[in-house]
């Protein structure tokens, strides 16, 4: 069955590969250097939670119908959008209020994250009870 989760991760790696390259390449002549280290954080976060997502559709594998695992790659997918989408936008554009969209982002990357410690938590108190009852 096809996963959402792992096709937004791998297209956001993607994705933030070509964002990491052409900041690296083109960008760098054309903004100050302190907006060149805003964009590659909104390159460094979308890469990071890329590989969450793949990590939630890996994690789907075990539990299909969870879901602490379809808000948290949600809130992932969202935390991707609104935190890195608006650093890259403020890097382009220096439009410094776009930065008050960033920290939504960050909370959206806070509480998926905190989701996936307690699906992981209850995973592994279910599995010890079904073991130590054989």
């Amino acid at each position: 069955m096809p996963s959402v989760f792992l096709f937004l991760g791998t297209t956001f790696a993607f994705l933030g590969v070509v964002f990491g390259a052409f900041g690296a390449h083109l960008l760098k002549t054309m903004i100050t250097p302190e907006l060149l280290a805003v964009y590659q954080t909104g390159v460094t976060y979308q890469m990071w939670h890329a590989f969450g997502l793949i990590a939630i559709a890996l994690m789907q594998q075990y539990d299909p119908q969870s879901l602490l695992l379809r808000w948290a790659g949600s809130l992932m997918f969202l935390g991707i959008v609104l935190f890195s989408g608006s650093l890259y936008l403020l890097a382009i554009l220096d439009v410094p209020e776009l930065g008050k969209i960033t920290p939504i982002g960050g909370v959206s990357f806070l509480i998926s994250w905190s989701l996936l410690v307690i699906f992981s938590g209850k995973k592994q108190t279910r599995q010890r009870y079904k073991s130590s009852r054989y």
